[in-house]
């Protein structure tokens, strides 16, 4: 496939001393904060505009309660074209404030992000706008794999395996597409969620995609009630692991990782660091460290050989 020429850049690659220590192998940070927007989000839905909010277009809306909604409101800036974004009453009140820096008319709908989406898809028919979803669509998971070959390009050998947080799964989608493309689809993936917002981990469980009654994890903002149907698709692959971690767990990885990092962290991408903090897990388990950037989705590959993880994290 043709390099996708968005809105984002080629964010930094590098390691950290801290966590390689403690896990006894390098592991890479892919460092998606310092991307236009503040996180990875605007590699997928930068794309999306681009293909389908020309010029002429009345605008675009989003449902989002922070970053997706703020690559939008980006993505639409640059256009010159206006943005609308639907917001759920959990959205930090900076975000909000952020995106009205941006130029985007921003409505506060429901408590989570269903309900704002709800919405957003009721606007986009009525006012004829350009719908952007800000996981569940092919051109978002499109732009998302140009991490994977970002780091293709990077690291020093091929990836043991891959350690990613899942809201509504527009990140896992993105990067399985894109380590299929590099000749890298056997690589484990583990996909990190927390209690409450786990509705990739529930849908594997029943066997079918599932909604959640409500998203009771603190981290609303990252919950979404039902995963998309890629994700779950993608998700019966022998090398995918859905593990979860509680609040708490989330809280002391944000703790580990201030610990370790000028960076600040995040609560929505902690999970990834959790497995770290608990001695009695294992190697693969303990790359969930990885998603305590703040907006940070962190993404870590384990070396297979000699059972060393080789990590990328993408901190959005």
């Amino acid at each position: 496939m043709n390099k996708i020429q968005g809105f984002h850049i080629n964010s930094p690659l590098s390691e950290s001393l801290p966590m390689s220590r403690r896990l006894g192998t390098p592991v890479y940070l892919k460092m998606e904060s310092s991307q236009p927007s503040g996180s990875f989000k605007i590699r997928g839905i930068g794309h999306l505009v681009q293909q389908l909010a020309g010029p002429s277009s009345k605008g675009v809306i989003c449902s989002s309660g922070g970053n997706a909604g703020l690559a939008t409101a980006y993505a639409a800036r640059k256009l010159s074209i206006p943005a609308t974004i639907i917001v759920p009453s959990s959205s930090p009140r900076l975000v909000v404030e952020k995106l009205q820096d941006l130029g985007a008319m921003v409505k506060v709908v429901g408590k989570v992000w269903d309900d704002a989406y709800a919405e957003a898809l009721r606007l986009s028919k009525s006012e004829n706008l350009v719908l952007v979803p800000p996981f569940d669509h092919p051109l978002v998971w499109e732009g998302h794999t140009s991490i994977i070959r970002e780091l293709k390009a990077s690291l020093p050998s091929r990836p043991g395996a891959v350690v990613l947080s899942v809201g509504g799964g527009g990140l896992f989608c993105g990067v399985m597409q894109g380590l299929d493309e590099v000749g890298w689809g056997d690589v484990p993936v583990l996909c990190m969620e927390t209690h409450g917002a786990d509705c990739l981990n529930a849908a594997i469980k029943a066997g079918r995609l599932v909604t959640l009654p409500d998203i009771t994890s603190e981290a609303k903002c990252l919950g979404a009630k039902t995963a998309c149907s890629k994700a779950f698709e993608y998700s019966k692959r022998p090398n995918i692991i859905s593990e979860l971690v509680t609040d708490r767990q989330a809280l002391q990885a944000v703790e580990l990782f201030l610990g370790t990092s000028l960076k600040s962290v995040n609560l929505l991408r902690a999970p990834t660091i959790c497995p770290l903090l608990n001695s009695g897990m294992s190697p693969i388990m303990l790359c969930a460290l990885q998603y305590l950037e703040q907006n940070c989705a962190l993404t870590l590959l384990i070396e297979p050989s000699h059972s060393a993880l080789t990590g990328a994290i993408m901190c959005n």
